[in-house]
């Protein structure tokens, strides 16, 4: 058995830490992932200098050079990321999925399996040539619109949306980062030398695609939670009857001469006005700026007991029998101005709460509530650190609802009428992706400079605007894979990789090869469902490489079963962004993650490691 040396336990000590901050995130992965890169380089320096002054034998060397410590911000794994960001974008802002969403709506209507077939036939395929995290945000309002629209709860329909975006990115090398990542580590010389081809595992990503949307369409559909009811307005869906009332301001108010500014800055209740109705003239934002005359009529949201004190101390009256429903509400404009708004992955609104991103001035918004799984929040929202997959009922006009709607930041869960699509240029994005593909598939260019010229072409072709670019990268990705990619490195370097493949294997010593495969496959599943993807296939590549040389076994099919594991995690919400991406949205919790994900993952562990043993043998 390898020998546990001081550098081995360096980078366990870190694997440790980073692994503890990956599953609380009690700092975002992305930063986690830098933490990484800077703590191995300075391992060597630090150990260096304290064996200087005699307290250590010799200094600790983790990596072999500085260079190897930010070597992840040049990997191909990286560049290649970033150019699937862009392509992604390219063809997003053309409306092709819009427009494929109104005509599989007019399929559906109100037929639940339909619906839920139309979910899964349609992200697969996408998830498989765009990056699946994109497929999701892009999908989520049209699946959204599919629920409300046939009176379908849309849990039933969001988790199957995430599950099969996750499957539908194993048909091509460039459906996740994790198979690209996983890609770029195989290649270098000390594993197999060699990346993977753009189709050279089509044929387990369709089994595994065709049997996860079975299981999705018979099992999972019994599984599946019903969190939100069919209701017909958002205040109904959202329980905001006891918070939204109406109140008008009498002669003798102090508020008399205010602004409204002035009234919610000094307040020390939990309370926001949502509208101001005053003779026949309805407010909506931006009502900073209104000065409060008596007579005025406030729609505001607060809970009965704070509305008394209000009441008493502030001079209003509560008008009777009266509370806001959403027609209400969008009484100041003939368009919806009620409009649910979901916190997607690299927002820079996460950790942020509304007071500190001074959201209400800055977007001309207010938000009603936040619902974060099956919780919805209506009380004391202001200091609230958001996260992905926060969904916020907000209500604004029609011109800033369609400026959250062009926001990065921000994802309108449900379809609203846009102009600004490029719908002329849907042939030519989509004919710059399949440029892509095929120049990669035949090995014309490596897929990193196939992507690269095709995210430049879609600026050239007029697909994305120059400055679109850097807005459609999700920098927080990069990050993460630039900041765990040296952290393979370590440990193959540092000899830990060996030494977890040698109590892998040992501990299995009395099981066949495909029996040690399918151990692999749970181990780097039950990993994944904790922390980040990319980290889990950082971590386990090498184990894998040097498990499968231990066992005289295919090293290709080890490393082909972690790739497809790290980028299957069904059983939590945090062990993928689109699982997290929809926990709003749907109403869920946790438990119906492992409810739904569990069997689903012990049926993948089995047809994977089995389609692996008959394709490519062990």
């Amino acid at each position: 058995m390898a020998s546990v040396t001081p550098a081995i336990v360096v980078v366990f000590a870190i694997i440790l830490v980073a692994l503890v901050l990956f599953a609380t995130e009690a700092i975002p992965v992305d930063m986690t992932a830098l933490g990484i890169m800077v703590a191995l380089l300075l391992v060597d320096p630090v150990t260096g200098a304290f064996a200087d002054l005699g307290l250590l034998a010799d200094s600790i060397t983790v990596l072999d050079s500085p260079e190897q410590g930010v070597s992840g911000f040049a990997s191909t794994a990286t560049i290649t990321v970033l150019a699937m960001f862009i392509l992604s974008d390219g063809v997003q802002r053309t409306g092709i999925v819009q427009i494929l969403g109104r005509t599989i709506a007019t399929y559906t209507r109100d037929d639940e399996g339909k619906q839920l077939g139309a979910t899964i036939g349609i992200v697969g395929p996408i998830s498989g040539f765009i990056n699946n995290t994109a497929a999701v945000a892009i999908l989520l309002p049209m699946v959204t619109n599919l629920a409300h629209e046939g009176k379908t709860s849309p849990s039933k329909l969001l988790i199957p949306l995430s599950y099969a975006s996750m499957f539908g990115g194993t048909l091509t090398l460039i459906g996740t980062s994790t198979n690209i990542l996983a890609s770029d580590i195989m290649s270098r010389p000390e594993f197999l030398g060699r990346e993977f081809g753009m189709f050279e595992f089509t044929a387990l990503g369709l089994l595994v695609s065709v049997v996860g949307t079975v299981y999705l369409l018979t099992v999972g559909r019994w599984l599946l939670p019903e969190r939100i009811k069919p209701v017909g307005d958002l205040t109904e869906e959202f329980g905001m009857g006891e918070y939204l009332t109406e109140v008008v301001v009498r002669e003798n108010s102090p508020l008399v001469g205010q602004t409204v500014k002035e009234i919610l800055d000094e307040t020390e209740y939990d309370v926001d006005i949502v509208q101001l109705v005053r003779g026949d003239r309805v407010f909506i934002e931006p009502l900073n700026p209104k000065t409060v005359r008596s007579g005025d009529i406030f729609a505001v949201r607060t809970d009965r007991d704070t509305l008394l004190s209000l009441s008493d101390e502030e001079g209003l009256d509560l008008l009777p029998e009266v509370t806001v429903d959403e027609a209400e509400l969008e009484a100041a404009s003939e368009e919806q101005n009620l409009v649910e708004i979901v916190i997607p992955p690299g927002s820079a609104l996460l950790g942020e709460t509304f007071v500190s991103s001074n959201f209400r001035q800055r977007y001309d918004a207010t938000v009603l509530a936040l619902r974060r799984g099956g919780d919805v929040i209506r009380r004391r929202l202001d200091h609230v650190p958001l996260r992905i997959g926060d969904t916020l009922l907000v209500q604004a006009t029609p011109d800033s609802i369609d400026r959250l709607d062009r926001n990065r930041d921000f994802t309108v869960a449900r379809e609203i009428e846009r102009k600004s699509f490029r719908e002329s240029k849907i042939p030519v994005a989509l004919g710059i992706v399949a440029g892509v593909v095929a120049v990669a598939a035949v090995d014309f260019l490596p897929i990193m400079v196939a992507a690269l010229a095709g995210a430049l072409l879609m600026v050239l072709t007029g697909c994305l605007k120059p400055g679109e670019v850097y807005e459609s990268v999700q920098w927080d990705v990069i990050v993460l894979l630039a900041g765990v990619i040296p952290l393979g490195l370590a440990m193959e370097n540092s000899g830990a990789a060996e030494l977890i493949a040698d109590v892998i294997v040992r501990s299995a010593s009395a099981l066949p090869p495909v029996a040690v495969l399918g151990l692999l496959y749970v181990v780097t599943a039950l990993l994944t469902n904790v922390i980040s993807n990319n980290a889990s296939v950082v971590l386990m590549v090498p184990v894998a490489f040097e498990a499968a040389q231990r066992l005289d076994a295919n090293a290709f099919s080890f490393i082909l079963a972690v790739t497809f594991a790290a980028s299957t995690a069904f059983m939590t919400p945090v062990g993928y962004q689109t699982n997290l991406f929809v926990y709003g949205p749907g109403g869920y919790r946790f438990t119906d993650y492992l409810r739904v994900g569990g069997p689903l993952q012990l049926l993948f562990a089995i047809v994977t490691t089995a389609g692996i043993a008959v394709l490519w043998g062990v």
